[in-house]
Protein backbone atom coordinates (compact mmCIF):
# COMPACT_ATOMS: atom_id res chain seq x y z
CA UNK A 1 0.00 0.00 0.00
CA UNK A 2 2.78 2.41 0.91
CA UNK A 3 4.58 1.55 -2.34
CA UNK A 4 1.48 2.43 -4.38
CA UNK A 5 1.17 5.73 -2.53
CA UNK A 6 4.84 6.60 -3.18
CA UNK A 7 4.44 5.87 -6.89
CA UNK A 8 1.30 8.01 -6.98
CA UNK A 9 3.15 10.86 -5.29
CA UNK A 10 5.95 10.68 -7.85
CA UNK A 11 3.49 11.02 -10.71
CA UNK A 12 1.78 13.94 -9.00
CA UNK A 13 5.13 15.69 -8.58
CA UNK A 14 6.03 14.98 -12.23
CA UNK A 15 2.65 16.33 -13.34
CA UNK A 16 3.15 19.53 -11.35
CA UNK A 17 6.63 19.99 -12.85
CA UNK A 18 5.33 19.55 -16.40
CA UNK A 19 2.51 22.02 -15.77
CA UNK A 20 4.94 24.58 -14.33
CA UNK A 21 7.21 24.22 -17.37
CA UNK A 22 4.23 24.69 -19.69
CA UNK A 23 3.14 27.80 -17.80
CA UNK A 24 6.70 29.15 -17.81
CA UNK A 25 6.70 29.26 -21.62
CA UNK A 26 3.99 31.92 -21.38
CA UNK A 27 5.12 33.57 -18.13
CA UNK A 28 8.76 34.20 -19.12
CA UNK A 29 7.59 36.63 -21.81
CA UNK A 30 6.00 38.82 -19.15
CA UNK A 31 9.51 39.75 -18.02
CA UNK A 32 9.97 41.80 -21.20
CA UNK A 33 8.63 45.35 -21.32
CA UNK A 34 6.06 46.36 -23.89
CA UNK A 35 3.42 44.41 -25.78
CA UNK A 36 3.15 40.75 -24.76
CA UNK A 37 4.54 38.39 -27.42
CA UNK A 38 2.46 35.22 -27.56
CA UNK A 39 4.50 32.03 -28.07
CA UNK A 40 3.98 30.34 -31.40
CA UNK A 41 5.11 27.28 -33.30
CA UNK A 42 6.70 24.36 -31.46
CA UNK A 43 6.97 26.24 -28.16
CA UNK A 44 3.26 27.10 -28.11
CA UNK A 45 2.00 23.62 -28.97
CA UNK A 46 4.52 21.88 -26.70
CA UNK A 47 3.45 24.08 -23.79
CA UNK A 48 -0.21 23.18 -24.37
CA UNK A 49 0.73 19.51 -24.56
CA UNK A 50 2.62 19.73 -21.25
CA UNK A 51 -0.29 21.45 -19.51
CA UNK A 52 -2.62 18.70 -20.70
CA UNK A 53 -0.31 15.78 -19.97
CA UNK A 54 0.64 17.18 -16.57
CA UNK A 55 -3.03 17.09 -15.66
CA UNK A 56 -3.41 13.56 -17.01
CA UNK A 57 -0.51 12.35 -14.87
CA UNK A 58 -2.29 13.57 -11.75
CA UNK A 59 -5.68 12.21 -12.82
CA UNK A 60 -6.56 8.94 -11.10
CA UNK A 61 -8.10 7.64 -14.34
CA UNK A 62 -4.69 7.52 -16.03
CA UNK A 63 -3.08 4.25 -14.98
CA UNK A 64 -0.47 1.68 -15.84
CA UNK A 65 0.87 1.67 -19.40
CA UNK A 66 -1.10 4.77 -20.37
CA UNK A 67 0.64 6.75 -17.65
CA UNK A 68 4.05 5.69 -18.95
CA UNK A 69 3.08 6.81 -22.47
CA UNK A 70 2.01 10.17 -21.06
CA UNK A 71 5.36 10.47 -19.27
CA UNK A 72 7.37 9.73 -22.42
CA UNK A 73 5.42 12.20 -24.58
CA UNK A 74 5.67 14.84 -21.85
CA UNK A 75 9.45 14.47 -21.64
CA UNK A 76 9.71 14.91 -25.43
CA UNK A 77 7.45 17.99 -25.30
CA UNK A 78 9.63 19.46 -22.56
CA UNK A 79 12.61 20.01 -24.88
CA UNK A 80 11.20 22.82 -27.09
CA UNK A 81 9.64 24.38 -23.99
CA UNK A 82 12.97 24.54 -22.17
CA UNK A 83 14.63 25.98 -25.28
CA UNK A 84 11.90 28.63 -25.58
CA UNK A 85 12.18 29.58 -21.91
CA UNK A 86 15.95 29.86 -22.20
CA UNK A 87 15.72 31.89 -25.39
CA UNK A 88 13.41 34.40 -23.72
CA UNK A 89 15.42 34.63 -20.51
CA UNK A 90 17.76 37.27 -21.97
CA UNK A 91 17.21 40.25 -24.27
CA UNK A 92 14.83 39.54 -27.14
CA UNK A 93 13.36 42.00 -29.62
CA UNK A 94 10.19 41.89 -31.70
CA UNK A 95 10.24 42.81 -35.36
CA UNK A 96 6.73 43.31 -36.73
CA UNK A 97 6.98 41.93 -40.25
CA UNK A 98 4.85 39.93 -42.70
CA UNK A 99 5.23 36.37 -43.93
CA UNK A 100 5.24 35.05 -47.49
CA UNK A 101 1.42 35.39 -47.60
CA UNK A 102 1.57 38.96 -46.24
CA UNK A 103 0.16 37.92 -42.88
CA UNK A 104 1.46 39.97 -39.94
CA UNK A 105 4.03 38.15 -37.82
CA UNK A 106 5.99 38.96 -34.69
CA UNK A 107 9.59 37.86 -35.20
CA UNK A 108 11.28 37.23 -31.85
CA UNK A 109 15.02 37.64 -32.35
CA UNK A 110 18.25 37.81 -30.41
CA UNK A 111 20.14 41.06 -30.98
CA UNK A 112 23.72 42.24 -30.55
CA UNK A 113 25.28 45.68 -30.67
CA UNK A 114 28.62 46.85 -31.95
CA UNK A 115 30.07 50.20 -32.97
CA UNK A 116 28.27 50.28 -36.35
CA UNK A 117 24.81 49.51 -34.99
CA UNK A 118 22.46 46.74 -33.89
CA UNK A 119 22.42 43.37 -35.67
CA UNK A 120 20.22 40.29 -35.86
CA UNK A 121 20.83 36.96 -37.55
CA UNK A 122 18.73 34.15 -38.99
CA UNK A 123 18.50 31.66 -41.83
CA UNK A 124 18.54 33.12 -45.34
CA UNK A 125 15.17 31.53 -46.18
CA UNK A 126 13.54 33.19 -43.16
CA UNK A 127 14.89 36.58 -44.16
CA UNK A 128 13.66 36.14 -47.74
CA UNK A 129 10.22 34.81 -46.77
CA UNK A 130 9.64 37.81 -44.52
CA UNK A 131 11.03 40.27 -47.09
CA UNK A 132 13.38 41.81 -44.54
CA UNK A 133 16.16 43.17 -46.75
CA UNK A 134 15.47 46.87 -47.32
CA UNK A 135 12.29 46.80 -45.24
CA UNK A 136 11.31 49.50 -42.77
CA UNK A 137 9.66 47.85 -39.78
CA UNK A 138 8.61 48.60 -36.26
CA UNK A 139 10.90 47.12 -33.62
CA UNK A 140 10.07 46.61 -29.96
CA UNK A 141 13.17 46.70 -27.78
CA UNK A 142 13.32 47.29 -24.04
CA UNK A 143 9.68 48.39 -24.06
CA UNK A 144 10.17 51.04 -26.77
CA UNK A 145 8.78 50.87 -30.30
CA UNK A 146 10.95 52.44 -32.98
CA UNK A 147 11.13 52.32 -36.77
CA UNK A 148 14.18 50.53 -38.14
CA UNK A 149 15.52 50.06 -41.65
CA UNK A 150 16.95 46.60 -42.25
CA UNK A 151 19.84 45.86 -44.58
CA UNK A 152 21.12 42.38 -45.30
CA UNK A 153 24.90 42.13 -45.19
CA UNK A 154 26.43 39.78 -47.77
CA UNK A 155 29.94 39.75 -46.28
CA UNK A 156 30.65 36.31 -44.82
CA UNK A 157 33.29 37.55 -42.38
CA UNK A 158 30.77 40.01 -40.93
CA UNK A 159 28.22 37.20 -40.68
CA UNK A 160 30.68 35.05 -38.76
CA UNK A 161 31.55 37.88 -36.38
CA UNK A 162 27.91 38.78 -35.65
CA UNK A 163 26.98 35.14 -35.11
CA UNK A 164 29.93 34.70 -32.72
CA UNK A 165 28.76 37.77 -30.79
CA UNK A 166 25.30 36.19 -30.42
CA UNK A 167 26.80 32.95 -29.12
CA UNK A 168 28.94 34.90 -26.67
CA UNK A 169 25.98 36.99 -25.43
CA UNK A 170 23.30 34.31 -25.12
CA UNK A 171 23.70 31.43 -22.68
CA UNK A 172 20.99 29.40 -24.41
CA UNK A 173 22.95 29.58 -27.67
CA UNK A 174 26.02 28.14 -25.99
CA UNK A 175 24.08 25.40 -24.22
CA UNK A 176 22.14 24.62 -27.40
CA UNK A 177 25.39 24.50 -29.33
CA UNK A 178 26.95 22.09 -26.85
CA UNK A 179 23.89 19.83 -27.24
CA UNK A 180 23.88 20.13 -31.02
CA UNK A 181 20.64 22.15 -31.22
CA UNK A 182 22.19 25.47 -32.26
CA UNK A 183 25.18 26.20 -34.53
CA UNK A 184 28.10 27.62 -32.61
CA UNK A 185 29.48 28.98 -35.89
CA UNK A 186 27.64 30.64 -38.77
CA UNK A 187 26.49 28.15 -41.39
CA UNK A 188 26.39 28.83 -45.17
CA UNK A 189 22.66 29.61 -44.84
CA UNK A 190 23.12 32.11 -41.98
CA UNK A 191 22.58 35.78 -42.80
CA UNK A 192 22.82 38.91 -40.66
CA UNK A 193 20.92 42.17 -40.94
CA UNK A 194 21.80 45.59 -39.57
CA UNK A 195 19.02 47.62 -37.97
CA UNK A 196 19.40 51.34 -38.58
CA UNK A 197 17.01 54.04 -37.37
CA UNK A 198 14.55 55.06 -40.08
CA UNK A 199 15.44 58.38 -41.68
CA UNK A 200 12.98 61.17 -41.00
Amino acid sequence: MSNKESVSHRYVIAGIIFILIGLAVFAIRLTHSGTYAMPHGAAFYSALILLTLGGLLMWTGTRGFARWIVMIVAVIATLPCIYSIGGESQEVISLYATDAENNPVDLRLWIVDREDGAWVGMGREKAINHKLDGAKLEMLRAGKRVCVALSLNQDRSTTRVIHAMKVEKYTTARIGGALGFYPLEATPSTVVLRLDPCSA
